[in-house]
């Protein structure tokens, strides 16, 4: 035990190495794989190189951002002192950032290679049985999950270890550590600014390509979906993988390393008692710094653990129960020993900006960050997945036309916004009566700690859908494409319970960033009373509307770029229709890249500069309110109102896509059946089609926005915080008011003294003269007396 307290954080990157080295080996067994004839191999090859060319196009560009941020950061690290403010940061920020970008690159580009390799694989597979192509497609899934979370723990692990020996830390508490933490801040925004970009330029690309290729395959030409003779096919299946795959992991990669960095800025306020000079943490004070690595460290093994659970016997096993149980079965054991670490590592009482909990309250804020995400997941699955109310409500609708299925979705999507919210609500007010702010951070690290099982099945989904693309491209038997059409709708159910739970993290890691901005910049509350701050917060709650609509809209511009390519190819390519002639599939697929990468620039933009603008614009600007109390109004309303678009855009889409998948098997509209090709079918896909932006591209999208915004502020907070003179001014009206008080004090005892004095006085007047006026009445009684004895009274 001695050797493990003394070498703990060693241990952390080690589990992050144990994710990577697992993650190899599930990698090298995919491969292994029977891949199928050459005709599934040569339309796998398309995707796989369209997913290439858009990773390097979109690197290009974000090298660019990259370099150039890097230099800024540089540069704001040797500045150490602002306005009298002691600032604690390093030019290393700079190289921390670089790190973290290339890391969420590296993660995301994992997870689309190995989705590329499992696709075509897993197609093969579903010619023998459904448990074999489950087996392959979740596979290639947890390859995704591991890397990305034993990616995020090494590099946070060892860069922490790294930085610690650089600034020569040796207290938690002290100057040094402030500098380690501030500088690994730019690991968290290196790796946030790249999971934007993928996010919203993979969620363009794909949606783009899937628009396109709806409206005239499936709409105008009524071809199937995914058929071999639609131009944009193998452009919406590379957007499944850019978008779904490598966008997810870049996402939950930076959720990871923020929900676990903002936990460590709020753990190194917490002072641990020492006796003798020695913590009793056994960790020199280290311990609620330590915590969270450690509880997201061990959440990679227990993921594994539950990757063991992900079984079925036959044909006619539920595919959704055995991913549900292999989630269940992490999440439990994670809590079982977050309660043995939490004891073994916390000391028994703790005490954060004036809340005192114990380490037991501690673990009782992780087992609230669990509960709340897998309520999350039920709640999402309840309202998208097929069968379930919300999705029969919106088939319903669709027997009376276009206009009702739209409205039915909207309607779905915005209820489905109430249920996560209470759960949301609760959760922050559990865990903060448990263990203050530090219990809000911590519960989101204990939901993030099963993220590598998280990731595993939502990745497993756009491989399922691939998977069934190449089979109808393929024109394999129908049996085939019955298995992968299984899968493909339980990936649907999944994508959206992995996106509900993506932006439950996200809702936690904001406001424990948002704890932590607000305890570096120097102010104590953000008072909405004040007229700044309200403007700010609803300039805030703005925001995540006109970046969703710049989204949309990009989605839209694309999307009538495809459209107008795929009819021309229809048009002057004779022969397509009648498969004599092979479509020019790369001209759709330059399409989607161009158009991701020219829209992805504006949203992005207002995500990473809008905080600096209002940070270092409005700074000085009003006497009595300062910019980083504007900047905390600007945060708190993009937060809510991210959260709110994010549940509600997601849902709504995912609903719609299980409405229109819903017909493939025929539905009940009002006593009659009807499938494909039908009328109510043809108003599910423009359904589908308005929800695939908001499931795919702006609503997932929110969680990354808000999240980074709240780093960005993070970062810029030690340069706009209150500064010294302020203080000074403060300090010194306490000293004057202290002063005057004593003086007014001081005055009333004086007076209270001579009242008291005046007041004997009067008391020894009063008594002198009652004495002297008994002892006149006495005289002139006596006196009256002998008057009338001396005297006759005549008749």
């Amino acid at each position: 035990m001695e050797f493990l307290q003394n070498n703990l954080i060693y241990f952390i990157p080690a589990l992050g190495l144990i994710g990577i080295i697992v993650m190899a080996i599930k990698s090298a067994w995919v491969n292994k794989q029977d891949a199928g004839d050459k005709n599934m191999q040569e339309l796998a090859g398309y995707i796989a190189d369209g997913a290439m060319a858009f990773l390097k196009a979109e690197w290009k560009v974000l090298s660019i951002f990259v370099v150039f941020t890097a230099a800024l950061l540089a540069y704001s690290g040797t500045v150490h002192e602002v306005n009298g403010v002691q600032l604690h940061s390093s030019w290393i920020i700079s190289i921390a950032f670089i790190i973290g970008a290339v890391f969420s690159a590296t993660a995301g580009y994992i997870g689309m290679k190995a989705a590329t390799k499992a696709n075509v694989r897993t197609t093969q597979a579903a010619r023998t049985s459904l448990k074999q192509a489950l087996k392959v497609s979740f596979t290639g899934g947890t390859v995704m999950g591991l890397g990305v979370a034993g990616l995020a723990i090494l590099g946070l692990g060892g860069l922490f270890i790294v930085f610690l020996n650089i600034f020569n830390v040796v207290e938690p508490n002290s100057t040094e550590m402030k500098t380690a933490i501030e500088v690994l801040t730019g690991f968290s925004l290196g790796a946030e600014s790249i999971a934007l970009f993928a996010r919203v330029g993979g969620g363009i690309y794909t949606k783009a390509a899937d628009v396109g290729a709806d409206l005239v395959g499936k709409v105008e030409a009524g071809i199937p979906e995914d058929d071999v003779r639609n131009p944009a096919t193998i452009a919406d299946n590379v957007g499944d993988n850019v978008g779904d795959v490598a966008g997810m992991g870049a996402d939950l990669f930076g959720s990871y390393v923020a929900t676990i960095l903002a936990t460590m800025v709020l753990g190194q306020e917490i002072v641990v008692e020492k006796i003798n000079g020695i913590a009793i943490d056994n960790l020199n004070g280290f311990s609620p710094v330590l915590l969270p690595m450690v509880i997201c460290g061990l959440g990679i093994l227990f993921s594994i653990i539950g990757t063991w659970f992900v079984r079925i016997k036959g044909e006619d096993s539920n595919v959704q129960t055995a991913l549900n149980l292999g989630n269940w079965g992490s999440i439990v054991i994670t809590a079982i020993a977050s309660y043995f670490v939490v004891m073994a590592m916390l000391p028994e009482h703790l005490h954060l900006r004036g809340v005192d909990f114990t380490n037991s309250d501690v673990f009782y804020a992780i087992i609230v960050g669990l509960v709340v995400g897998t309520l999350m997941s039920i709640i999402t699955e309840y309202y998208t997945a097929m069968g379930k109310g919300p999705v029969n409500s919106i088939i319903q609708q669709s027997g009376t036309g276009h206009a009702t299925n739209i409205i039915g979705g909207l309607s779905v999507g915005m209820k489905s916004t109430v249920a996560p919210i209470l759960v949301l609500a609760g959760g922050i007010i559990f865990s903060y009566s448990f263990a203050g702010l530090y219990g809000v951070a911590i519960a989101a690290a204990g939901m993030m700690a099963t993220t590598a099982m998280q990731l595993a099945i939502d990745a497993f989904g756009p491989i399922a859908d691939n998977a069934g693309g190449i089979a109808e491209m393929s024109q394999l038997p129908p049996e085939v494409r019955e298995r992968t059409d299984n899968l493909d709708a339980v990936g649907n159910t999944t994508a959206a319970t992995g996106k509900g739970f993506a932006i439950a993290s996200a809702a936690l890691t904001s406001l424990a960033l948002f704890a932590a901005f607000v305890g570096v910049a120097g102010i104590s509350a953000i008072d909405i009373y004040k007229a700044p701050v309200l403007a700010g917060l609803f300039v805030g709650a703005m925001i995540p509307f006109i970046f969703s609509a710049l989204c949309i809209a990009a989605v839209g511009k694309a999307a009538m770029d495809m459209v107008q390519e795929v009819r021309r190819q229809f048009r002057e390519i004779p022969g397509i229709m009648e498969y004599k002639a092979k479509p020019e599939y790369e001209k759709c697929v330059a399409i989607s890249t161009k158009a991701s990468i020219r829209e992805m620039m504006l949203p992005g933009a207002i995500a990473l500069l809008v905080p600096i603008i209002v940070g270092f614009g409005f700074k000085g600007v009003f006497p009595a309110v300062s910019s980083a109390e504007i900047l905390g109004g600007l945060l708190a309303g993009v937060t809510v109102s991210g959260v709110l678009m994010g549940i509600f855009q997601s849902n709504a889409g995912g609903a719609w896509d299980n409405a229109k998948k819903s017909f493939e098997k025929g539905v009940e509209i009002n006593g009659e059946m009807h499938y494909k090709k039908s009328e109510p079918h043809k108003a599910s896909v423009t359904g589908d089609t308005v929800g695939d932006p908001f499931k795919d591209t702006s609503g997932p999208s929110m969680n990354i926005l808000i999240k980074l915004m709240s780093i960005v502020s993070l970062v810029i907070a030690p340069y706009i915080a209150v500064a010294t003179h302020d203080v000074t001014v403060s300090k010194t009206e306490i000293i004057n008011s202290i002063h005057v008080s004593a003086g007014m004090t001081q005055s009333a005892q004086e007076m209270t003294k001579n009242i008291e004095s005046v007041q004997k006085e009067m008391t020894k007047s009063i008594d002198s003269m009652q004495k002297e006026m008994t002892k006149t009445a006495d005289s002139l009684h006596k006196e009256l007396q002998k008057s009338i004895g001396s005297s006759k009274i005549q008749p």
